[in-house]
């Protein structure tokens, strides 16, 4: 088991999230950086769907009771083991009673925690991943006990270090794909959309990132249809807002964009105040 010292900002447990429910309104949720938690379970050795703690801004606290490995991936937040520094993205060998912390944020907004064997939360529709009113809490909280497999000396272990390329962290380019409603916007306005930066405004969460520069709207609203993680919306008053992992499954704005994939986790890595540049990469 591990035993919940300090919570952080927003900490979640969180895997790849909630499939084949969308027609019911549920939503994804999952990691908002795969690439980063993918690579913490993979380094264990885990299922990539194994459950990870998400880590926003700040670090949690863990003490943990049982012998276990584990590797910390996505954003630098200067991780200790009973006050010694780690490496991140490495096998960490850890014994019942050491306590894992973390400090300064130094790169990246979300930091990932893998535990061999991933945490042994509740499941709920075939995911762990919190979320409100899907899961009887949304993020992690102090005094938390959560469950984990215990290692024995026969696990065969890993410790090879893997180096993480600062592109993922420090790049601006966010690659798309045009939107449903993309060519009913004018040329004037297709060219603002790739010619100019956009900064992350204070509104953004695992839900949505709201972009602070407006884009001129005239386009009507569209008939309720379908959205995912990653849609790029024109609001009425011309704010553009990139839908994320925790978003709706339906809206009526129109669906200018559509973000792929590693694009989602690269716009996971950002937050108020970075810059992005949209760059289409093809159609859909």
């Amino acid at each position: 088991m591990v035993k919940v010292l300090k919570s952080g900002m927003y900490s979640s447990v969180q895997d790849l999230g909630r499939m084949g429910f969308q027609q019911y309104g549920v939503p994804y949720s999952g990691v908002m950086d795969v690439y980063s938690a993918s690579l913490a379970n993979h380094i264990l050795g885990n299922n990539t769907n194994d459950a990870v703690i998400e880590m926003t801004i700040t670090g949690i606290s863990l003490r943990f009771d049982c012998d276990t490995r584990i590797c910390i991936s996505g954003a630098t937040m200067a991780p200790e083991l009973n006050n010694q520094a780690i490496q991140m993205n490495k096998s960490i060998q850890v014994s019942a009673g050491d306590v894992l912390s973390f400090g300064k944020l130094a790169k990246g907004f979300r930091c990932y925690l893998a535990v061999f064997g991933g945490f042994k939360t509740e499941e709920v529709m075939g995911s762990r991943s919190m979320y409100n009113g899907v899961t009887s809490q949304s993020k992690i909280s102090k005094n938390d006990v959560f469950l984990i497999n215990e290692m024995n000396s026969f696990t065969v272990s890993n410790n090879a270090l893997v180096k993480v390329k600062d592109e993922h962290f420090l790049s601006h380019r966010i690659d798309v794909y045009k939107g449903p409603e993309f060519d009913f916007l004018s040329k004037n306005q297709q060219e603002f959309l790739f010619q100019n930066s956009f900064t992350v405004s204070k509104d953004n969460n695992r839900m949505a990132y709201q972009l602070s520069e407006p884009l001129e709207n005239n386009l009507e609203p569209i008939i309720t249809s379908a959205v995912l993680p990653g849609t790029v919306q024109l609001t009425p008053s011309g704010k553009l807002i990139v839908l994320m992992r925790d978003c709706q499954t339906t809206g009526g704005y129109p669906r200018v964009l559509q973000l792929k994939e590693s694009a989602i986790n690269r716009m996971a890595q950002k937050f108020t105040g970075s810059f992005i540049d949209f760059k289409l990469v093809g159609s859909r």
